[in-house]
């Protein structure tokens, strides 16, 4: 399995972002597909998860201001991020496991696979 994602830039505070992660090497429908980031000096942190069914979960900095959704039929994942902050610049990783459940959705190690990073840098 294969993750890419793509998206990240330099943008303004106030601007907006869509990162996407394109999904290869298995049929994802039943994934719970995620995104985290990471700023410099920090640990992986989790933002936003979507599951099978269509539920997601939003760490809470992010609530209100970033969307995630899917396109199963083209193995997609995707992040819309809005009155993007200069505390959101970081790396941001996207992931997918189809064993993930609502109790460790938020937590790294539910996830076995793993695209490289995109980086978000958010300008004041």
């Amino acid at each position: 399995v294969q993750l890419q994602a793509s998206g990240g830039g330099l943008v303004q505070a106030g601007g907006s972002l869509r990162l996407s992660c394109a999904v290869s090497g298995r049929i994802f429908r039943r994934d719970t597909v995620a995104w985290f980031r990471q700023a410099p000096g920090k640990e992986r942190q989790f933002v936003a998860a979507i599951r099978w069914n269509g539920h997601n979960t939003y760490e809470d900095s992010v609530k209100g201001r970033f969307s995630i959704f899917r396109d199963n039929a083209k193995n997609m994942g995707y992040l819309q991020m809005n009155s993007l902050r200069p505390e959101d610049t970081a790396v941001y990783y996207c992931a997918a496991d189809p064993s993930v459940i609502l109790s460790n959705i938020a937590s790294r190690t539910a996830y076995a696979n793993w695209g490289r990073g995109t980086q978000v840098t958010v300008s004041s």
